[in-house]
């Protein structure tokens, strides 16, 4: 995908306007993650054009299920390289975004890259999610999380950071099993779907669904459990 395509696609399938300023934020990006790729690993996709298909505009498409509004607080759960959320925090300058990622190579990449941006409305969280919930309560209005975790973990790990009415968006390549096993722990933290996007990348590069879920009321105190019960508790029922 060239520049182009991504400012045509964008406006017909997402309503969105890539603007010049936009546009040079984004090919700094792509430079300076295609350079650092080559000794440090952030991607396996290693051209400028699966750059903008792939990363960039399959992270754009997350404005299919949501319109972000001025003063909210975004957390981008297992950001690696900053899908989707240093491509929320370009196209939305309105709203404070943190990138959370366990890997400190990572990280340590995207402090550099938000330096490179100057994005002023992005911080980086060097931790695990489970870890960090504990003491980041009903703090965010919005969590995304792009290919990272099973949906049923996303959801625990998620819920209680999430602020009564607040929103979950999943990204991924596909959702109808994991959405089944995940009906148990979305009752237990009174959690209802609200959308379901199903699409195809331009080009035939894949299939896509966006997942959104609300928090309807406050999420009983044990969650999120460790991350050694999650996956315990979740072995135990493939057994039986």
């Amino acid at each position: 995908m060239s520049e182009k395509e991504l400012i045509e696609i964008s406006q017909k399938n997402l309503k969105l306007d890539v603007t010049k300023e936009i546009l040079e934020k984004l090919k700094k990006y792509c430079d300076f993650l295609l350079e650092y790729n080559q000794h440090t690993n952030l991607t396996a996709i290693k051209t400028p054009e699966l750059v903008y298909l792939k990363h960039f505009y399959d992270s754009l498409t997350i404005h299919k299920a949501i319109e972000f509004q001025k003063n909210q607080k975004v957390l981008d759960i297992g950001t690696g390289a900053g899908f989707p959320g240093i491509i929320i925090a370009i196209m939305n300058p309105c709203v404070e975004v943190h990138l959370l990622d366990s890997n400190h190579k990572k990280i340590a990449f995207l402090n550099d890259l938000i330096n490179k941006l100057d994005l002023q409305n992005v911080k980086t969280i060097y931790a695990r999610s489970e870890e960090y919930a504990k003491d980041h309560i009903e703090e965010y209005d919005i969590i995304t999380s792009r290919a990272v975790a099973e949906l049923r973990i996303l959801i625990e790990v998620s819920f209680p950071m999430l602020k009564i009415d607040g929103l979950l968006v999943a990204m991924k390549s596909s959702i109808e099993e994991e959405l089944k096993e995940s009906m148990g722990i979305l009752e237990k933290v009174y959690g209802s779907v609200e959308q379901i996007e199903n699409f195809s990348l331009p080009n035939n590069a894949g299939l896509r669904n966006i997942i959104k879920i609300k928090k309807e009321k406050k999420t009983p105190n044990i969650y999120p459990r460790s991350y050694a019960t999650i996956l315990k508790k979740a072995l135990k029922k493939q057994e039986l």
